[in-house]
């Protein structure tokens, strides 16, 4: 594969980061599920590993649109590693996805990286506050389970619960159908609660970045219109459509003089 092609499987620079990370918190929740956790936690866990499951494998499949051969990518590309990496009997193998976004990311070069960081940080940053927020409903709702699970009159019990409170609570809705009941499931709310405000002010800041840069492109395109030649055209078109209004006008006006004779 030659380094144009490697080149043309990248990402942008902060969606290769992230996919790098996501993948070492999958590696690293696969050596958790070694720990002797109650059942709850690790089922927490695995629901984790759903979205990130269907993260790799979206990854792959825009992977594999990108490359300009897809065979290649697919086989010496080991694109193939890439797929079996991304279902959950065999996540392991997405050790793999972390040396080779490093290795691709190092054939980009460390300058063009931080030139992308630098020029794209609404990206950047939307992103950076994805990963936190599912480290934060996976490491938040551990944290609330353990101080949840033996108090009593607790009411977030299970690994589902856990995630959805989490969710909930980040996404400031608030339904209050599940809510911590010790100091410590409610300090983890208030982590909870700031990383939602990041969230909504980073997305909010994104989707304005996005709008307003494609605002700022419409004055070039409008200058290149109205240029000499552009103007010319212009004018030429509108002489011909008056010609044409012309034309028609002097057929009614001889229609209607036959009509009167």
């Amino acid at each position: 594969m030659s380094p144009n092609d490697r080149n043309a499987e990248l990402g942008g620079s902060s969606y290769e980061l992230f996919i790098g990370a996501l993948s070492i918190l999958s590696i690293f929740n696969l050596l958790l599920l070694v720990l002797p956790l109650n059942e709850q936690e690790q089922n927490l866990i695995f629901i984790v590993d759903a979205w990130l499951t269907v993260i790799f494998i979206s990854d792959f499949l825009l992977r594999l649109k990108r490359a300009p051969v897809k065979s290649q990518y697919f086989f010496r590309g080991f694109g193939w590693l890439d797929l079996i990496g991304s279902l959950p009997a065999l996540r392991i193998f997405r050790l793999f996805r972390v040396v080779r976004v490093a290795r691709l990311m190092r054939e980009y070069g460390v300058k063009n990286v931080l030139r992308d960081l630098v020029h794209s940080p609404a990206e950047g940053s939307l992103l950076f506050v994805i990963l936190l927020v599912i480290v934060t409903l996976e490491f938040g709702g551990s944290a609330v389970l353990h101080f949840e699970r033996s108090a009593p009159n607790a009411n977030i019990t299970t690994g589902g619960d856990a995630i959805w409170w989490g969710i909930v609570t980040i996404t400031t809705v608030g339904y209050g159908d599940f809510y911590p009941v010790t100091s410590g499931g409610r300090s983890v709310a208030v982590i909870m609660m700031v990383v939602g405000i990041s969230l909504i002010g980073t997305f909010t800041s994104y989707l304005a970045t996005k709008f307003l840069s494609a605002r700022g492109r419409r004055p070039a395109v409008v200058e290149a219109a109205t240029g000499p030649r552009a103007q010319l055209e212009d004018i030429q078109r509108q002489l011909e459509e008056h010609e044409q209004a012309s034309a028609e006008l002097r057929s009614r006006l001889a229609a209607i003089a036959a009509s009167l004779s």
